[in-house]
């Protein structure tokens, strides 16, 4: 059957909008696929009719003095915990929950966003299986749901900021709070665990755990490949998977003067590190230890994570000094505002052929 369409053309303005106080009758009802009736030339769906969605938080911890600590707890380290504590602004509106103990984790159980055990104590997790558009949006969520919740409870629910859920938000994702909304701006305190058996409560020492319950726990102490952060920088993690061992460090957001756009500001910081990478390679100096090598890096939440192989009796002690040095020799280079040699571009371009984005 033919498409019924009215015959009047709308009123458009000069940017091809539909001009306002064009009533809706005078606008034809047309497929994805036609023409838009604004003129434009653009078939329907990607013109007028295209329906904007939000888009994932390119950075979702900014904002946080401890970013790059976060990033590494979503993306690098298995089993890890740190204490918190909740942001006085919370507290004025919410003095019940001044004495509530709450722990931030990397993963829960069955992958909970969150449960609050009998005593009350809460946990969050930091990993979970259906992250939403913004894991600041979603811990946050799964925070304040948890501290609603009774003793006993899991918070099984999805994450606050999934697509479907955001576009029934009259603000969308600016109207969820975050991170830095309901936590105290201290960095987090965090500690790496060889296991999981932090999920026990402290009176329980696993002896009487039923076998289902046992078997999930040595089940997921199975998986925790050894890690250990370093003390002398922040956010680099020693780490063993099988045989081999490696460094990766999330470099922290550097602040770039007369930015106000955050995207450009990103771009901006990811290029400065990068091109403070290339000039450490050409000056045989992007080194993180005797036998070590850079491998590349990887992007997450936002942040650039070089990896290092790492000599095979490397341990986490051995990389302190070199770190440090590093960390020294960065800076320097940072400060650098000469352009790149045609060596050091060169070698940039390796450096970036070796970055993947995993999110």
């Amino acid at each position: 059957m033919a498409r019924r369409t009215t015959t009047a053309r709308p009123r458009t303005s000069a940017a091809g909008a539909p001009a306002a106080g064009a009533h809706a009758a005078d606008v034809p009802q047309v497929g994805p696929r036609e023409q838009c009736p604004c003129g434009s030339g653009r078939r329907y769906k990607a013109c007028h009719g295209a329906k904007s969605r939000p888009a994932p938080v390119l950075r979702p911890f900014a904002g946080r003095v401890d970013e790059a600590d976060l990033v590494a707890l979503r993306e690098l380290i298995p089993s890890a915990t740190a204490p918190l504590t909740l942001h006085a602004d919370h507290l004025a509106k919410h003095p019940e929950h001044a004495d509530r103990k709450i722990t931030l984790g990397t993963m829960l159980p069955q992958a909970a966003p969150a449960l609050v055990r009998d005593t009350g104590e809460i946990l969050v997790a930091t990993q979970t299986l259906a992250p939403g558009l913004d894991p600041s949006a979603d811990i946050a969520g799964a925070l304040l749901a948890a501290l609603a919740a009774e003793p006993g409870t899991v918070i099984a629910t999805g994450p606050v900021s999934a697509l479907t859920a955001v576009e029934r938000l009259p603000e969308g994702l600016a109207g969820l709070p975050r991170l830095v909304d309901v936590l105290d701006p201290a960095p987090l305190t965090i500690t790496v665990h060889a296991g999981f058996d932090w999920w026990l409560p402290p009176s329980e020492d696993g002896a009487g755990l039923s076998g289902e319950v046992a078997s999930s726990l040595e089940r997921a102490n199975a998986t925790v490949v050894p890690t250990a952060r370093l003390s002398s920088v922040e956010a680099a993690y020693w780490t063993q998977p099988g045989d081999k061992r490696h460094l990766r460090w999330v470099l922290p957001f550097l602040e770039v003067e007369g930015v106000s756009d955050p995207d450009v500001a990103r771009s901006r910081s990811e290029e400065q590190l990068l091109d403070a990478l290339a000039r450490l390679a050409a000056a045989n100096a992007l080194s993180a230890g005797e036998g070590s090598r850079f491998v590349g890096s990887f992007r997450a939440d936002g942040l650039v994570v070089p990896v290092w192989d790492l000599a095979p009796d490397a341990d986490a002690d051995s990389c302190e000094a070199p770190a440090a040095a590093l960390r020294k020799s960065m800076d320097e280079v940072l400060a650098e505002r000469r352009p790149l040699t045609s060596e050091e571009r060169r070698i940039r371009a390796g450096v970036v052929g070796r970055t993947l984005t995993l999110r």
